[in-house]
């Protein structure tokens, strides 16, 4: 266990959470990853390690892929998203996270197309 100590509000207690998601984040994009969550309105409600897994996840495809330049392109979301994937999890496995499974991204996609939603309590989906 760590020894850190619990967290006194909800910023530290994400911040402890995205350092525990990915060991190696730099500290620059911590920060970014950080605010992003705290920013969304829709993780405010979220768990500290959700919120902090999901602001992960956007903030590396937005940075560290082509996933808008795709968008901008005119493909729709569910593809750009299948076709960062691959640096997207580069991005994820050089700070320590989990990648995103291939499988739980084809899922992601079918549930899009008008399949049953796919509920996974783990948040590497979005």
């Amino acid at each position: 266990m760590s020894d850190a100590s619990p967290p006194r509000n909800r910023r530290e207690a994400v911040a402890q959470a995205l350092a525990r998601l990915a060991p190696r984040l730099p500290a620059f994009e911590a920060e970014a990853a950080l605010d992003r969550a705290l920013a969304s309105p829709g993780l405010r409600r979220a768990a500290p390690e959700t919120a902090a897994r999901l602001a992960l996840v956007t903030y590396a495809r937005h940075v560290f892929t082509d996933y808008d330049d795709l968008l901008a392109d005119g493909y729709d979301r569910d593809s750009a998203r299948h076709f960062v994937l691959d640096d997207l999890n580069a991005a994820l496995v050089a700070w320590g996270a989990t990648p995103i499974p291939e499988a739980e991204a084809e899922q992601e996609a079918e549930a899009a197309d008008g399949g049953e939603p796919h509920r996974n309590p783990d948040p590497d989906l979005h």
